[in-house]
């Protein structure tokens, strides 16, 4: 059976978490990199799940969720959800640094306790952002075109009509698939170690 594309469902929770863990360093499995990788999803995949379910589409391999793609129309607006329903469900797990970041676990618990940087005046253009990831053994045979042109024709709908995403500047082969698909760089001062992209969400996918 191949894998199909369908809207996301509350029971593929799980399985969104253990995507994302399995994909986020670099594409690969973030768990050697972790004390806790659970901190990912609660800030890159199940906020979006629970706030814009109508934006999240998953790959099934016929048994389970392989892939996703998710996000918001609105960044404003989910960066206000964020911070007033979302950080309170998890700031006693995922605490504050009280210092510098001693490791990636207090990174990310950073990054959790401040969704304001989401807020990038550079993007104002583009108030849609996304997300994607899909595990290896699925890669390079269409299947993230075919996750992507489902976000995008939802975003449309919802009347967003440009989306950016962040990527890290060092993931080649994230670029590469990007710019297939007609993500162009958007120029973001003080950007550290990530790169934007974007593009329209109605134009056809390249």
């Amino acid at each position: 059976m191949s894998p199909s594309v369908r809207p996301y469902r509350p029971g593929d929770h799980e399985a969104l978490a253990d995507i994302c863990v399995r994909t986020a360093h670099l594409g690969g499995d973030a768990r050697p990199h972790y004390r806790d990788p659970s901190v990912l999803p609660v800030l890159f995949a199940h906020p979006y799940a629970a706030f814009a379910p109508e934006l999240c589409f998953v790959l099934d391999d016929g048994g389970r969720a392989v892939g996703y793609v998710l996000g918001t129309a609105r960044t404003d607006r989910f960066v206000d959800r964020f911070r007033t329903e979302w950080l309170p469900r998890h700031a006693v797990r995922y605490p504050l640094p009280a210092g510098p970041a001693a490791d990636n676990d207090e990174v990310m618990a950073g990054l959790l306790h401040d969704p304001e940087r989401m807020r990038v005046p550079a993007l104002k253009d583009y108030p849609a952002h996304l997300h994607i990831d899909l595990l290896p053994p699925f890669r390079r045979r269409g299947h993230g075109r075919r996750l992507m042109s489902a976000h995008l024709s939802a975003l449309a709908v919802q009347g967003a009509a440009r989306v950016h995403l962040g990527m890290v500047t060092a993931n080649t082969r994230a670029r590469a698939f990007y710019e297939r698909l007609g993500f162009h760089e958007i120029p973001v001062p003080d950007a550290g170690e990530l790169t934007y992209l974007g593009r329209e969400t109605a134009a056809p996918l390249a």
